[in-house]
């Protein structure tokens, strides 16, 4: 055969029965890309820190990371005591305490949601109006003078009839505030909690489109995330996944769905010595929501523990190992964000958080530098893979556990080539690179 000639080989189909298989299919195409569309690709934030509306004020950031800095310096005042309370590794030791203290200093909050709900409680109306208003007002100025938290926003009250028209009422004060303030911030982030049925997410994706077009902004332009705080919400009367179907009454408004680890605790009638995140129940409907959410572009967000590191150092510690365990175990599980409730919790966090990251590190940029680089090893990768642990080195780089050049050298790629990777569509993720 001569060169550049191919090879004849022998077929039995006609060409129109692929055509005709590919024309029947291109509805479940379309379906396909538009309920599965991947992961945004954006940053993540690892927290969500609560505030209720009344106690919010502009230095309310920055006096969180003083506080935590304060806790660290009075019980844990080094990188030994910190490792021997949460059992880090020497070698883990320094660069984790190190990176926590700067992260303290630099970022202490990464996410912050102003509460009108649980955590605010009901109010005469005048008081609630004037506090979104305040908070409108504070999160602007925060974007405007650069001292804002990457994501900001607020948790609403619910869509059940007691209180849908004061949440409402709020939301609505509080998106004109921000646009009267110069417009929406791209962190702006809004939770809608408790809720039961989809009929309520197509209830505020109705509130949304109508606050967009009397505002002149694009369809689609502002998002929520969805808590799952009830039974309801895992399972409906008819058996069927309820956190699935609200994610599709979103209609591509979702962003996250957050595990309200008290409420639907109790909501199971599980005894409030045993409410906490790693509760068999808690299991159950967080791996509910980790299959439903799977693909969609909707992130997932574990709850808080109630237990603060308050008081003698002690009692601080105890808590501290119990916070740094629970995180350490929705990591594990996939669960990369988590609520914050105290101070107290931010050291522990990042702790956590930079543990996971930084003891994970070389091994994955290893393997992921052999792939990229089509080397053989004792794992066979595949393009699944190699997303997966691109997207473990971009979280680690997001949060401040890793650093662009020490990820550079270990992996001989840019962060470019890793969003490269960690991003592809699902047909891509078909095609082996070896």
């Amino acid at each position: 055969m001569g060169q550049g000639q191919q090879e004849q080989v022998a077929t039995s189909l006609a060409g129109a029965v692929s055509e005709a298989i590919s024309a029947s299919l291109a509805p479940v195409d379309a379906e396909l890309e538009r309920l599965y569309p991947g992961d945004p690709g954006t940053r993540q934030p690892v927290h969500t820190v609560y505030v209720p509306g009344d106690a919010f004020a502009a230095d309310t950031i920055r006096t969180w990371g003083d506080r935590a800095l304060a806790a660290l310096d009075e019980h844990a005042p080094d990188a030994a005591s910190f490792a021997a309370v949460l059992g880090l590794t020497d070698e883990l030791a320094g660069p984790v305490y190190d990176r926590v203290r700067a992260k303290l200093e630099r970022e202490p909050v990464e996410d912050l949601r102003v509460d009108f709900e649980d955590g605010y409680g009901p109010r005469p109306d005048a008081e609630e109006d004037a506090t979104a208003a305040r908070a409108a007002r504070l999160i602007a100025e925060a974007y405007e003078n650069g001292t804002a938290a990457p994501y900001m926003g607020i948790r609403m009250k619910c869509m059940e009839a007691p209180v849908r028209d004061r949440g409402i009422r709020t939301l609505d004060i509080f998106l004109t505030g921000l646009m009267e303030a110069g417009g929406l911030p791209e962190g702006l982030v809004l939770t809608l909690p408790k809720v039961t049925y989809p009929e309520q997410v197509t209830a505020m994706v109705r509130l949304l489109e109508e606050f967009e077009k009397a505002r002149g902004l694009e369809s689609g332009r502002i998002g929520f995330e969805i808590q799952i705080e009830t039974s309801q919400s895992i399972l409906a009367a008819d058996g069927t996944a309820t956190v699935a179907r609200m994610i599709q009454a979103a209609e591509g408004r979702a962003t996250g769905l957050h595990y309200g680890t008290f409420d639907y605790s109790a909501c199971l009638g599980v005894s409030a010595a045993y409410q906490s995140s790693d509760h068999p129940a808690a299991d159950h409907a967080k791996a509910i929501m980790q299959v439903a959410a799977a693909g969609t572009g909707v992130r997932l967000s574990d709850g808080s523990t109630n237990v603060l590191p308050i008081g003698p150092t002690g009692k601080v510690h105890d808590a501290w190992r119990l916070h740094y365990g629970l995180t350490r175990r929705a990591l594990a599980r996939a669960y990369y964000q988590g609520w914050d409730m105290h101070p107290g919790h931010i050291p522990t966090r990042y702790a956590a958080v930079f543990a996971f990251y930084r003891e994970g590190f070389e091994q994955a940029a290893a393997r992921l530098a052999r792939y990229a680089g089509h080397a053989s090893g004792d794992v066979m990768d595949e393009p699944a893979t190699a997303k997966a642990l691109s997207g473990y080195l971009l979280r680690g780089l997001d949060c401040g556990a890793l650093d662009i050049p020490e990820v550079a050298r270990a992996t001989g790629l840019t962060r470019r080539d890793l969003e490269n990777f960690a991003g592809p569509r699902r047909g891509d993720l078909t095609v082996s690179g070896h």
